[in-house]
């Protein structure tokens, strides 16, 4: 992690939030050589359908209806689809 001082922060604040926000790294702010602050990019998320990207290939059309099915119950004596009053 690059350590910088407040002054050069205060000096170039949007060419190094800039540095962070594209090149990912992080940096130290130091105040009379302490460090006192650190400035560091976000944990990179994803979407839903980026985390499921590529999986459409994962399953055979009888596979995935097979799945869908499973998944809503539907045609399965295992499972009560009734909803049910806990205080009746």
């Amino acid at each position: 992690m690059q350590t910088i001082s407040a002054t050069e922060l205060a000096r170039n604040t949007s060419k190094i939030l800039d540095s962070i926000a594209n090149g990912g790294e992080g940096i130290a702010v130091e105040r009379n050589r302490t460090v006192i602050a650190q400035i560091v990019p976000p944990a990179r998320s994803m979407t839903a359908a980026q985390a499921l990207s590529g999986l459409e290939n994962t399953l055979s059309p009888e596979e995935g209806a097979q799945w869908l099915k499973d998944s809503r119950n539907e045609g399965s004596a295992e499972f009560d689809q009734s909803v049910h009053d806990p205080w009746g």
